[in-house]
């Protein structure tokens, strides 16, 4: 992989954490305002398409640092994480796999 591509495969990722972090902060502060504005939380099952240990922690570490979501496990045979996330919606693991997961596919290539 040239330079270049690399340094611009991680600078997408970083900005991507960087959005969703703010989107975050800014949703939890929302809700700490009026509690009554989370609707539901739940435990997600997210299915890994990365399978290297270097990014399933850099996944698992990602969704832990945003905001309203935590890491709880990643399955022994590393092909499910499991996290929980305080604003639950249809598309939560959709997103992550979109978002995080995808982003860390094309770094770690």
């Amino acid at each position: 992989m040239h330079t270049i591509d690399w340094i611009a495969r991680w600078t997408t990722l970083i900005l991507l954490f960087a959005k969703e972090l703010a989107k975050s902060v800014h949703d939890v502060v929302l809700n700490v305002i009026n509690p009554k504005r989370v609707s539901q939380s739940a435990i997600v099952e997210i299915p890994l398409d990365v399978k290297s240990d270097l990014g399933i922690a850099l996944l698992a570490n990602m969704v832990t640092l945003t905001p309203g979501t935590t890491t709880l496990h990643v399955s022994k045979d590393k092909t499910r994480l499991y996290a929980h996330v305080m604003n639950y919606s249809d598309s939560v693991v959709t997103d992550i796999k979109q978002g995080f997961e995808s982003r860390i596919l094309k770094v770690l290539r």
